[in-house]
């Protein structure tokens, strides 16, 4: 199914008549009052978060309060979802995130969001306003006997919505299963329309609908007033920005490196503490290593934005290396993935780390790259191709 952009998106809504039923859910962002005369309208199409083999989380936002629900199937849009909280059926919310439970591995299925707006909600007197729809998307759930995953990997956009048409252009027709955003995708955090504007327009006008993505926070996702907001708008297993998953034979590790520079710095205003939480994430790592259901997963792969080498001596680097390398080289990390530094290389493996470190590009036209991510039961390939079209980086396992 081919991706529909946003202003065709918006534009191809129609109105539903709904009769009872009563089923939406919302993130922790609960109710952002509107006072708006615009039409009742979807504020971006609905993306895909957290996928796994039996479910997925679909988010979405209206422009102003409403009650929201997920028709979907295999075939027909026959079954419903919504979500529960303390009894109550979730509303009167902007922020969606629903999710579709009890799915089959490895299957296609379709959905379409709806939501009802909410014009009075008083004591007693609950007034409905106009319903809306969106167009039918598709997606597949992960395939748990899959031999093979394939990605993309961006990193460093900085508030260039262009960059992901541009440097997604770059990968023709070659499949894939998920993307992987590796931080910094913005300068700072202003409010909830920099993020539609800046990364979900952008990314649901290309893939996200039907193909889910990763948010990986990098050091300029911890910066500006809404920064602490930012999770409500993405999902991630058991809500921690660093986890792991297996698909495909890897197991795919995500860590958060934090700021570059020293809890103390003044800019930071004593309101940070990334070296506990870096040290945090070091001790879940030797446990989460260790879990059995990992043990048949070919390679391990880190993905996160600041690398542990070849990124200077600033304070994020080294204490990323000081935390985590040691767990990298006990337990035989194949791969690790970052950005951060806007300067693109493959660096092979050597006496400080056994394993290989490939870094994305930077912002700027001409230093941007796509990275393809392929890996099957004979081979692990990566390979960094820059907005010109040009190969610049290449690693095979």
């Amino acid at each position: 199914m081919k991706h529909k952009g946003r202003r065709q998106f918006l534009g191809n809504l129609s109105t539903l008549a709904i009769a009872g039923g009563t089923l939406p859910l919302l993130t922790a962002a609960t109710n952002r009052p509107k006072e708006t005369t615009a039409p009742f309208s979807f504020l971006c199409p609905p993306y895909l978060q957290n996928s796994t083999e039996n479910s997925v989380h679909i988010l979405f936002i209206t422009n102003n309060n409403a009650h929201s629900w997920i028709e979907y199937g295999e075939t027909d849009l026959d079954l419903k979802a919504e979500s529960y909280l303390d009894g109550f059926v979730q509303a009167n919310n902007t922020l969606n995130s629903i999710q579709l439970n009890n799915l089959k591995p490895g299957t296609n299925y379709k959905y379409r969001i709806i939501s009802r707006e909410i014009v009075k909600f008083d004591p007693y007197d609950l007034v409905y306003g106009e319903t809306i729809t969106s167009d039918t998307f598709e997606f597949n759930t992960v395939d748990s006997n899959a031999n093979s995953v394939s990605c993309l990997i961006l990193n460093d956009i900085h508030d260039r919505p262009y960059s992901f048409s541009d440097l997604l252009s770059l990968n023709k027709d070659t499949n894939y299963d998920f993307v992987a955003l590796n931080g910094d995708m913005f300068d700072y955090q202003t409010d909830e329309q920099q993020l539609i504007d800046h990364l979900i327009a952008p990314c649901t006008s290309l893939f996200a609908s039907e193909k889910p993505f990763i948010m990986i926070r990098g050091n300029h996702e911890t910066r500006g007033k809404f920064a602490r907001n930012i999770k409500d708008y993405f999902q991630f297993p058991e809500q921690e920005y660093y986890f792991s998953f297996k698909q495909g034979p890897v197991h795919w590790i995500v860590l958060d490196s934090g700021e570059d520079k020293e809890d103390d710095t003044p800019v930071y205003g004593d309101i940070v503490n990334f070296d506990d939480f870096r040290e945090q994430q070091a001790k879940w790592l030797d446990v989460e290593l260790q879990k059995s259901e990992y043990s048949n997963c070919k390679y391990k792969v880190v993905l996160m934005h600041i690398p542990p080498f070849h990124s200077g001596d600033w304070h994020g680097t080294t204490h990323c290396r000081q935390v985590f390398n040691p767990v990298f080289k006990k337990y035989n990390i194949d791969m690790v993935i970052s950005g951060h530094t806007h300067r693109y290389g493959v660096h092979p493996p050597n006496d400080d780390h056994p394993y290989p470190v490939i870094i994305g590009g930077g912002p700027k036209t001409g230093s941007r790259t796509l990275i393809q991510f392929h890996a099957d039961q004979n081979n692990l390939e990566v390979k960094m191709i820059r907005d010109d079209g040009e190969m610049v980086g290449q690693y095979k396992l």
